[in-house]
């Protein structure tokens, strides 16, 4: 069977006019979908030596937060309070009151946090004494690697 000139220019069209799609496609479609196989990234961050934090005694703590905001790295400066019995453990608590987010202190004299929006009123390891707040402390994941605090700003709840 003998192909013409004209059918084979039409083929040799089609061909052509398919790669140049296809070229075209691949990179679009590649961006779109490229959030489904990216692996959600875990961002610790250095609070302090361990050792530092003193027993029984809530410490506030001033961290900075990087983050990606679309192209852009945003950096955020948080902080949070941290508490431990015996320096080993530690409760690391998300520093806005569980109510309606008002940052709350902790008062050296009643032993106490205390949140002066609503009069919320924490025990030292996160639970409600007093007032309208719904649920403990939020606390964030901790851990200790080679003498050093590291936490994961997400916040868990309760």
């Amino acid at each position: 069977m003998k192909m013409h000139r004209r059918e084979f220019l039409n083929y040799g069209i089609l061909g052509l006019g398919g790669l140049i799609t296809l070229s075209i496609l691949t990179p679009a479609a590649t961006y779109f979908l490229s959030p489904i196989w990216k692996k959600g990234e875990e961002d610790w961050i250095f609070l302090g030596e361990a050792d530092k934090i003193p027993l029984d005694s809530p410490t506030k703590v001033e961290f900075v937060q990087r983050r990606k905001d679309g192209w852009m790295t945003v950096e955020e400066k948080r902080s949070t309070w941290v508490v431990t019995k015996d320096g080993k453990e530690f409760s690391v608590f998300d520093p806005t009151c569980t109510h309606l987010g008002c940052p709350y202190n902790w008062s050296v004299s009643k032993k106490e946090f205390i949140c002066p929006c609503h009069n919320g009123v924490f025990s030292m390891e996160g639970k409600v004494l007093a007032g309208p707040p719904p649920r403990p402390l939020d606390r964030y994941p901790n851990r200790v690697e080679n003498g050093k605090l590291w936490i994961l700003p997400v916040i868990k709840k309760g």
